[in-house]
């Protein structure tokens, strides 16, 4: 009770104290600028979808199983090359877009029955699609179409063989992802393979 009676008495002091102190301070903190672009902060995934050992351990066994089936050595769909002449502030954007091009036309075709774990990783993919639903590219955008469209006509020149190679690519595309659309230190997740 004498608590109480200490709160009340001191109540009317913290809230002078909560709006002459506390109040300026939430004005003022960084809020976005009129106009300005807030496409940074919805291209942004938390870590921890990434830290999860399950389904990274899903992915990179899919993908592993796979790329020893591809003998396609000469071709990669997910590489460096996807983002010649993207921005730095678009590689999340263009990443977004890749795993939903992958998820749509390889991860849930008729593939889904001939390989193991193919269905989880295709909802983790698609769940990180789906957080990002607001990441929009800032800019200019026929770079990232012209790259997208290259890696769709390639992955289709190669025929099955092309939905071959975007599974056993499923490990390079989880590490640029992560790369991409986190603000982690970067790892060493963007080794090529053969």
């Amino acid at each position: 009770m004498a608590s109480l009676q200490t709160f009340s008495r001191s109540f009317p002091g913290w809230v002078f104290f909560c709006c002459c102190c506390c109040l300026p301070l939430l004005l003022t903190s960084s809020l976005p600028l009129k106009g300005a672009s807030t496409a940074h902060h919805t291209c942004r995934l938390r870590k921890i979808n990434f830290q999860q050992p399950y389904i990274r351990n899903r992915t990179y066994t899919l993908a592993k199983m796979v790329h020893a089936s591809d003998k396609d050595t000469d071709n990669r769909l997910i590489g460096q090359q996807l983002f010649a002449n993207i921005r730095e502030n678009n590689h999340c954007y263009l990443m977004k877009r890749v795993v939903e091009l992958v998820v749509k036309d390889v991860l849930l075709t008729e593939v889904k029955n001939q390989y193991p774990y193919v269905d989880e990783v295709a909802q983790f993919l698609a769940s990180l699609t789906s957080e990002l639903s607001g990441c929009k590219f800032s800019g200019k955008k026929e770079h990232i179409g012209k790259n997208l469209e290259q890696m769709k006509n390639k992955m289709e020149q190669l025929g099955e063989n092309g939905k071959t190679k975007a599974i056993g690519e499923l490990d390079l595309l989880f590490d640029y992802v992560e790369n991409a659309c986190t603000d982690a230190p970067k790892k060493g997740g963007n080794k090529k393979k053969n």
